[in-house]
């Protein structure tokens, strides 16, 4: 069944308990589509008024930020042969490589990099895990955890809420221009802080690459 389809049929409370849960559980570090169901949820909630987006995108944010907290703690205790055991549970999304890249990006940008990792899938999965991995100041954490779960869990939330209102509207007049203007303002911020993150793994990631060259090149 599809997502938006399933959603329909069970009751808001347990939408709202989804939505916690599933992106709880992923910013915990277990790969699941928590951006799938937010985003299916916000735009169910434009829909039906019986679903307060407000008390939604709550939900949202706690689950991004207990989960993340989570994921720190266990990362910190269970250190690097955590990792090591994910890897051969989950080579997909815990492979060497993906390990690899995400500690490049912790190393160089620190906060920053659990902030703007909400905004990108792997980082995502692995921001609280890696961070009490490396053993980042809880308080530094802390800080970045909660900012970026509100902005990313409650802004998405909000966009897609809003956008999916004037999209309605907008549909009832047949007017798909404004349809289209709609969409593109209202999905721009979160487009612009998603390109920016994609922006810092990929400088990591090539930064990487220029200082593994020499050794290619010696042998």
């Amino acid at each position: 069944m599809h997502v938006q389809e399933w959603l329909e049929a069970v009751p808001p409370v347990a939408i709202y308990a989804l939505v916690g849960l599933v992106i709880g559980l992923e910013s915990l570090g277990i790969p699941l589509p928590g951006e799938i169901i937010l985003v299916s949820s916000a735009l169910l909630a434009s829909q039906h008024g019986e679903i307060n987006p407000v008390i939604l995108g709550a939900c949202a944010v706690a689950g991004a930020v207990i989960g993340d907290s989570v994921g720190y703690a266990i990362g910190r205790r269970g250190g690097r042969p955590l990792l090591a055991w994910l890897g051969g549970k989950f080579p997909r999304h815990f492979g060497e490589a993906h390990i690899a890249t995400a500690e490049r990006s912790f190393e160089k940008w620190g906060m920053w990099a659990v902030f703007f990792g909400r905004f990108i899938a792997l980082l995502r999965i692995f921001a609280g895990p890696l961070a009490g991995v490396l053993r980042m100041p809880y308080w530094k954490f802390l800080i970045a955890n909660v900012l970026g779960g509100i902005v990313w869990a409650g802004g998405t939330t909000a966009v897609i809420y809003y956008v999916g209102v004037v999209a309605e509207a907008w549909l009832k007049r047949f007017s798909w221009l404004g349809l289209v203007a709609a969409v593109l303002i209202g999905l721009t911020s979160m487009l612009v802080l998603k390109r920016k993150a994609k922006k810092m793994q990929d400088t990591t990631a090539e930064e990487a690459g220029a200082e593994a060259e020499p050794v290619g090149a010696t042998e």
